[in-house]
């Protein structure tokens, strides 16, 4: 890239400081042509600003020289002064100096380009920047020290140690190497292949983590759900009525438990109706039943347990509601608190085993392989032909290269060490102005 861009990094509108980046070959002229020339390396200089015979604003300005800069290249910042007029002159002294806006996540994409970070990176940045947790900030605080990046760059390691062997008895095959040598690349995939499907099989953490953990209160109708959805969300979120059958349709909420996020559902009541509109609530409550990560079986004192328990899965936990008014011995073998939303009762238990449950489920020794379903697509695609490859080595060693070369490109293709055009539209376009 040959232009110079700038952006307003800091939220529109009135404010202390409204901070301006600027990247590009002409940023030191454009320095220049402000008023602000000569300026010392990462050192904050106060100097007023101009722009043709017009004063724009008294501000500190720092300059970034390349490569050792955010984008890689010649940057800068101009703290500005942060109401609108001032904003907007210096925007359009840049505009008149020939610079242009940059378009959402340019400043990394010219990071990704000039090799300050790779892929994977890139977008832990836009990550941070939307954390809204604890576990979310950590998590993208490790793939932005290069912790995913040095996960495939290990797989993608042991990859072509074995498509090394393979090719070394391919095209070397009157020269002085060991018979069957492609063949002593059988017990490295056989590892790979594991660290693979492990990596998959942990695929979830991340995401949720990113994402938010999904957590359904399923049960009969008039059981409580509702008021526990509320009491949870500390807010009047769902309507509550004696009229069973009040809940019609799926109602979310996002909070934090624990310091993970998590996406709360009520649902309809589960049983047979005739009303149409009543059916389908119960429909959506089945499904997203099925695709959430915990139930909470919500059951009053004295209602059987009915179709929901169809739903129950090990390590579900039933919620026994009402306990002001009767408390009922929890079914053998089945996980249960008692509460009262009425009284409060039982509430801190239930969030605690909440909380424990997020962490057992979400926290790990190790950093997730996953974080976004692109890199859990070319997981499995790198799977894939792995196996694909290890089939062939025992028939056919030559027909193996193929298959692990394509395995190398999948995992090559979450940082970007590969041609990656075709996706870094898809990666940037979500980022904010300024980043």
């Amino acid at each position: 890239m040959t232009d110079t861009v700038f952006a307003l990094a800091t939220p529109p509108g009135r404010g202390a400081i409204a901070i301006v980046r600027l990247s590009g070959p002409a940023t030191d002229a454009t320095l220049a042509a402000l008023g602000a020339p000569d300026l010392k390396a990462r050192m904050a200089s106060l100097r007023t600003l101009t722009h043709a015979g017009r004063i724009i604003d008294q501000a500190l300005v720092l300059r970034f020289p390349g490569p050792n800069s955010y984008t890689g290249e010649d940057c800068a910042e101009l703290h500005l002064h942060g109401g609108r007029a001032v904003v907007e002159a210096a925007s359009a002294a840049l505009v008149a100096l020939g610079l242009r806006p940059a378009d959402p996540g340019e400043f990394t994409r010219r990071a990704f380009e000039n090799g300050r970070m790779d892929l994977a990176q890139a977008e832990a940045v836009a990550d941070l920047i939307d954390a809204e947790t604890t576990a979310q900030a950590a998590q993208a605080l490790g793939q932005l020290d290069g912790a995913l990046g040095a996960a495939y760059a290990g797989f993608r390691r042991d990859l072509l140690k074995a498509l090394a062997l393979v090719e070394a008895e391919i095209d070397f095959p009157d020269e002085e190497v060991p018979d069957n040598l492609a063949r002593t690349a059988g017990p490295v995939l056989d590892g790979l292949i594991a660290d693979l499907k492990a990596a998959l099989a942990d695929s979830g953490r991340g995401e949720r983590v990113r994402e938010g953990y999904r957590i359904v209160l399923i049960g009969e109708t008039n059981a409580g759900k509702s008021s526990l959805f509320n009491a949870l969300v500390a807010r009047e979120a769902a309507i509550v009525t004696p009229i069973a059958g009040t809940t019609r349709d799926v109602l979310d909420a996002d909070l934090i438990i624990g310091g993970y996020a998590v996406t709360l559902s009520d649902t309809a009541g589960l049983r047979d109706s005739a009303d149409v509109v009543e059916a389908e609530g119960v429909r959506r409550a089945r499904a997203r039943a099925e695709q959430a990560e915990l139930r909470l079986w919500v059951r009053a004192p004295g209602d059987p347990a009915g179709v929901a328990a169809d739903y129950v899965r090990p390590g579900d936990l039933l919620v026994l509601t009402k306990a002001d008014i009767e408390r009922a011995p929890p079914p053998t073998g089945q996980e249960a608190l008692a509460v009262s939303t009425a009284t409060g009762e039982g509430m801190a238990a239930l969030h605690d085993w909440i909380a424990t449950r997020l962490a057992r489920d979400l926290s790990g020794a190790d950093f997730p392989a996953v974080t976004r379903e692109r890199h859990r697509r070319r997981l499995e695609e790198a799977l894939a032909d792995v196996q694909a490859g290890r089939r062939a080595l025992d028939i056919a060693p030559e027909m193996a290269g193929d298959d692990l070369r394509r395995a190398a490109d999948a995992l090559a293709r979450v940082t970007g060490a590969i041609g990656v055009e075709d996706i870094l539209g898809e990666v940037f376009s979500t980022f904010c102005i300024g980043k």
